[in-house]
């Protein structure tokens, strides 16, 4: 895959992250699992690496809008780094069919409770 293939699979991911909070998963996991053909755990692993940065720079966004509610952010972020820390152990552990049918369940939920409102 080429140089610009992997910008447009950034760029979408950068963007989707930007507009939803959410590019990591949706968009990169399975871009290069596919695309790339890189193994699945790889690709999970790969996708918390490229996200942190994404983040980090739509957080500046967000506070000069003042839309971070900081007391929110310091509680999640503490149950984040313990759920992250316990994850990315858990993550090699499960096999690559399990992975799939695991994320691929929580894309669905994700996605119907957001058709269903």
């Amino acid at each position: 895959m080429g140089k610009s293939a992997k910008l447009i699979i950034g760029f979408a991911t950068g963007f989707a992250n930007g507009l939803f909070g959410s590019g990591g998963g949706t968009i990169l996991v399975p871009s290069m699992e596919k695309f790339m053909k890189i193994e699945t755990h790889k690709a999970h692993a790969t996708a918390l690496a490229v996200i942190f940065p994404l983040s980090v720079l739509s957080i500046f966004f967000y506070l000069r809008s003042g839309q971070l509610p900081w007391s929110e952010v310091l509680w999640i972020s503490a149950g984040g780094v313990i759920g992250g820390f316990l994850g990315a152990k858990l993550l090699n552990k499960v096999k690559t069919p399990w992975l799939h049918k695991i994320f691929g369940l929580f894309m669905a939920v994700a996605a119907m409770k957001m058709i269903m409102g």
